[in-house]
């Protein structure tokens, strides 16, 4: 508490950077709204950034906050931040934790003024403040709407559901029940009765060419690759399970997560980073994926819907850029700006 030959102004600030850094390390915990990316931040970000802060106070009268500012945020917590969004989010919060407001008698960090800087002198009354915090901070500390908590409640909502599952025995005593193995064997088989062949992607090509006039041709043709490799996965990956749960071919770890999936009713991780964003169990994901290829081959087999699945696409946003244009070209209009079509996509 007594590092700087200004003990105010080096308390005050103390407090706000620690404030700040438990404020950028929470902010993990809601996900892409806290973070585009997540960050590994450390605590000798902090310490290199009090010593500067030390360092600053003693040697100038008053202390340059704009240096300080760029040295926490561009050098030691910056040096981790790539993402241009979050560069300018970092830059925006320290303004909040280290700025020359903090040396003013009742600054708050927070529009309801739950978190303000203590006028405390001593390790002990610092802890005694901390500790009538809110237990569960509000989202205003972080800079957040307070809808921001809905996200962070699903999140550890799923990790605890997926804990739950994985707690779950993977093998059963004789004579109660089907075991692991012979329920995934049977998800598997129903899984592979149902999937459809893979879309004839030069069929499609040659059937609806990619011209200037027609742009929802070019989306048929990308959204058919897309939905191929997706069941290119899922198909490779079941035959190995059931040929391993007959002892035909090793039990790899993948394989293992694979059929863990099935046992629980998840949808495998390697089927997810190839497929669209989803939240639905197995079984409903497997019906949405048979309803979504029903809707590209009724496309293909009828010619241009006239009305479009947006959400049945892997990517909305690129099959209403594709609407767009052509909406524009039958009606001869110029396409300038944004509209109204793809604000509402």
């Amino acid at each position: 508490m007594a590092a700087s030959n200004k003990p105010l102004a080096w308390r005050r600030l103390l407090f706000g950077l620690c404030l700040f850094h438990a404020v950028v390390q929470d902010r993990r915990k809601f996900g892409p709204l806290g973070w585009n990316i997540r960050y590994d931040f450390t605590d000798s970000d902090l310490s290199v950034s009090l010593a500067q802060l030390q360092e600053y106070l003693d040697h100038y009268e008053c202390p340059p906050f704009k240096v300080l500012q760029y040295l926490v945020t561009e050098i030691n917590y910056g040096g981790r931040v790539t993402d241009d969004k979050d560069r300018r989010l970092i830059n925006t919060l320290v303004r909040t934790f280290c700025s020359p407001d903090l040396l003013e008698e009742g600054y708050a960090f927070s529009p309801s003024r739950t978190y303000t800087v203590p006028d405390c002198e001593t390790v002990a009354q610092f802890i005694e403040v901390i500790r009538g915090y809110p237990l569960t901070p509000n989202p205003e500390i972080y800079g957040l709407h307070e809808n921001a908590d809905i996200t962070c409640q699903q999140a550890e909502t799923y990790e605890l559901l997926g804990t739950l599952l994985g707690l779950q025995p993977r093998t059963t005593s004789r004579g109660s029940g089907d075991s692991r193995e012979d329920v995934a064997g049977r998800v598997a088989t129903d899984i592979l009765a149902k999937l459809p062949a893979p879309f004839n992607v030069e069929a499609i090509s040659a059937a609806y060419p990619t011209t200037y006039k027609e742009s929802m041709n070019t989306v048929l043709a990308q959204e058919a690759i897309r939905y191929n490799a997706l069941l290119a996965v899922i198909n490779s990956s079941l035959h190995a399970v059931l040929k391993a749960l007959k002892g035909l071919v090793v039990m790899s770890p993948d394989l293992e997560k694979v059929v863990d999936s099935l046992y629980d009713n998840q949808v495998p991780e390697s089927w997810a980073v190839r497929a669209y964003p989803s939240l639905k169990p197995l079984p409903s994901w497997t019906a949405d994926l048979l309803e979504r290829l029903s809707f590209i081959s009724t496309w293909v087999a009828n010619g241009t819907p006239a009305v479009y699945w947006i959400s049945g696409f892997f990517f909305p946003q690129v099959s209403c850029n594709a609407l767009e244009r052509f909406y524009f070209f039958r009606h001869a209009l110029a396409v300038a700006g944004p509209t109204v079509l793809s604000r509402h996509c």
